[in-house]
């Protein structure tokens, strides 16, 4: 992606902004985009263009190819926590964002620069940042991998303790939310053993788009907002849209109640389409996917856990019934925020579907046929 258009250097913003929301990617090498220029941002502003959201990306560097439409960001290759730390304020005070996208402490481990303390100087950073923009939503990455076996040792020990951060910033009152981004790539992503390739850059931004749609007015609002008020609803699918059947991307094959059962609790599937009542799903307004008139998609006993099934039940207008659109071709169970996945990224027929944490993957995206 980074070789359509002119790359452009790192330097002084130009002030790209378009009036929307101010979203500061904030962090060392892999915000900057190191090997790919423009890096995870690139994926970022072409799913946030397709969502139809409004966003002005802000920081005092500048830099990535011609086509991506807005070019400022605050990442700083070979920083450590306590140097982004000391500058923090400064940049918080001059750009003033709503939403910050933090990807930090890959070079305290490069370094191994005091790593058995980088939890703690996040912590210290996390809250500078919260003191200086109280009312900005911060998301905080775990760390992507690394393929040096000691080092990547050393980053799953830094990020085993970052969910429990979260947590005490969450429980003290603070708009922090946890962003698993270690678990979305692998070695196998990385160009260099530290900085993704494109297509590893790409993952991170599905992951930032995800969680981003899941923290209403972290982006503000897109054109198209769904009836739960999180503004990720794809301008195609309406409420107003008619039935239709629901395809998935990687398996060609489409939603299905098994046998056009009609008994409430039975679990839906993937099947061949064709065409028949069983595989025809309507969106009302409220954010349902009837079949058959008065059965809706339902995931079943309202769990929000990974794994849990997803089966045809009578209407009652409960948030596990209310499902979300999503401009990637994902659809997200409102209620437990996670995505329809086809589990193992199985294509096979009889599949039966669950909700999993929303990874961008193939075996999550869906087209209305």
């Amino acid at each position: 992606m980074a070789a359509s258009g002119a790359v452009l250097g790192a330097g002084a913003a130009s002030a790209e902004s378009n009036g929307g929301v101010r979203v500061m990617p904030l962090g060392d090498s892999i915000t900057e985009g190191t090997q790919v220029p423009g890096g995870y941002r690139i994926g970022l502003w072409q799913r946030l263009a397709a969502g139809r959201y409004t966003v002005d990306f802000v920081g005092s560097q500048y830099n990535g190819p011609g086509n991506l439409g807005d070019h400022d960001h605050e990442g700083h290759p070979g920083w450590r926590i306590d140097q982004i730390d000391a500058n923090i304020t400064g940049w918080l005070r001059s750009y003033t964002p709503r939403t910050v996208l933090l990807h930090i402490g890959t070079n305290d481990v490069l370094q191994n620069y005091n790593v058995s303390s980088a939890p703690q100087r996040l912590s210290t950073l996390i809250d500078h940042i919260t003191s200086a923009a109280p009312n900005a939503e911060v998301f905080v990455a775990t760390i992507i991998p690394l393929s040096n076996s000691g080092q990547e040792s050393a980053a799953r020990t830094f990020n085993a303790a970052v969910p429990g951060i979260v947590q005490s910033k969450v429980n003290s009152g603070k708009h922090v939310h946890l962003v698993d981004m270690h678990s979305k790539l692998t070695t196998g992503d990385l160009i260099d053993g530290i900085h993704p390739t494109a297509n590893g850059y790409d993952k991170m931004a599905a992951a930032w788009y995800a969680a981003l749609q899941s923290v209403p007015g972290s982006l503000g609002q897109g054109s198209s907002p769904s009836p739960s008020a999180t503004p990720s609803t794809s301008p195609s699918t309406s409420p107003s849209a008619g039935p239709s059947a629901i395809k998935g991307v990687a398996s060609g094959r489409c939603v299905d109640v098994p046998n056009a059962s009609q008994t409430s609790g039975t679990q839906v599937q993937i099947w061949d389409c064709n065409g028949q009542s069983n595989q025809s799903w309507t969106p009302t307004s409220s954010g349902e996917l009837r079949v058959y008139g008065n059965k809706c998609l339902d995931v079943a006993n309202m769990s929000t856990a990974d794994g849990a099934a997803v089966q045809i039940w009578d209407c009652n207008g409960q948030n596990n019934q209310k499902w979300r659109f999503n401009s990637d071709g994902s659809i997200t169970a409102v209620g437990a925020n996670k995505c329809l996945d086809a589990p193992n990224y199985s294509t096979a027929n009889g599949v039966k579907l669950q909700i999993w944490s929303c990874n961008g993957q193939s075996n999550q995206r869906w087209t209305r046929v």
